[in-house]
C-alpha cells in the first residue's frame, strides 16, 4: 500500500507530507523501515512515482518513508528566491539564524518528529531502521546517521553532497541557515562527522554517475574516499559509469540500496 499523509509539525511549524509504502508482510508483523530523504526542489512525491522501489521493497518486506524537503506556506521573505535555498532546500539542518530558525528545522523533523511519529502510527519496526537519499538528501542521510548511529543501523546514498563546508550549494545554505561560523557546519558535514565521531556500523554504501554533472563542482566524492580511508571507515562508493543525476540513475540502482538495506537489518537487536 502506499500512501500520502500529512500532519501538522512542531518543528516546522506548518503541515508536512510524507510518503508511506507498507509491504504485505506489515498486515502481520512489524517490519524494518527504510527513510528516504530527496535532493533539491524535490517533495515527497518524486520518489514515489520515480525511484521504482515498491515492488522490490514488497518482497523483502521494507516500509519505506518518503519525506519532504522543507517546510512549505511560511511566507517567510526570500524564500522561495532560489531553488538552492529555502523552500524545496531545507538542507536537513537545524537553522539557527533569523528567519529560518523559527521554522527550517529538518534535522530534528526527520530524526526526531517524524521518527517518532512513523514509529507509534504504522507497524514498523524501529529497532530496524535505515536511512539513504539522493545529492542534499544523500548529504541528509548519510548526517543523520553518523549523529545517530543507535537509531540508523543502516545508511546509503546516491550521489551525496560529502561536504557541503566545501561546495557552493553548501556554503550558500549552512552560511544562511547557520552563520559565518564554519565551525558549527562540521555538525551537517559527512567529512566532518567522519573526522569527529567515526562510524562503526555496517559499510556505507555510496552510487555516483560519472556524467552526473555536479560530480566535480558540487559532489566531491573524492573527499568521502579520502577521510574514510584514512580514518578506516567502511565505504563501498561505486563509481557508475556513464550516469547522471537523474532519476533514472537512481531507479537503475534502486533494487541495489534495497538488498544492501535488508540485509544489514535483518538480524539487528534492539
Amino acid at each position: 500500500m502506499q500512501s500520502v499523509c500529512s500532519h501538522e509539525s512542531l518543528e516546522t511549524r506548518c503541515a508536512m507530507r510524507f510518503g508511506v509504502f507498507l509491504p504485505p508482510q506489515a498486515k502481520t508483523a512489524h517490519v524494518p523501515v527504510l527513510y528516504w530523504l530527496s535532493g533539491l526542489t524535490c517533495t515527497e512525491e518524486n520518489f514515489i512515482v520515480k525511484a521504482g522501489a515498491q515492488r522490490i521493497a514488497a518482497e523483502l518486506g521494507l516500509a519505506i518513508i518518503a519525506a519532504d524537503t522543507s517546510p512549505r506556506g511560511l511566507n517567510i521573505p526570500g524564500e522561495a528566491d532560489s531553488y538552492d535555498f529555502g523552500i524545496g532546500a531545507g538542507f536537513y539542518v537545524d537553522a539557527t539564524q533569523a528567519p529560518w530558525s523559527r521554522a527550517y528545522r529538518m534535522y530534528s523533523y526527520i530524526a526526531k518528529e517524524l521518527f517518532d511519529l512513523v514509529a507509534a502510527t504504522y507497524p514498523v519496526d524501529s529497532a530496524r531502521v535505515g536511512i539513504f537519499g539522493h545529492s542534499m538528501g544523500g548529504h541528509g542521510a548519510l548526517t543523520i546517521a553518523l549523529k545517530n548511529p543507535s537509531r540508523y543501523k543502516s545508511v546509503s546514498a546516491f550521489a551525496p553532497i560529502v561536504s557541503p563546508s566545501r561546495c557552493p550549494w553548501g556554503e550558500k545554505a549552512l552560511s544562511g541557515y547557520l552563520g559565518s561560523d564554519r565551525e558549527k557546519w562540521r555538525e551537517y558535514d559527512t567529512t566532518s562527522l567522519i573526522e569527529d565521531r567515526g562510524w562503526k556500523g555496517p559499510t556505507l554504501l555510496v552510487d555516483q554517475g560519472t556524467q552526473d554533472q555536479f560530480l566535480e563542482n558540487q559532489l566531491k566524492p573524492d573527499l568521502l574516499i579520502e577521510v574514510c580511508k584514512r580514518l578506516g571507515t567502511p565505504l563501498d562508493l561505486r563509481m557508475q559509469q556513464g550516469y547522471d543525476h537523474s532519476y533514472y540513475f537512481i531507479s537503475s540502482f534502486m533494487e541495489d540500496h534495497l538488498r544492501f538495506h535488508a540485509n544489514n537489518l535483518v538480524n539487528v537487536e534492539a
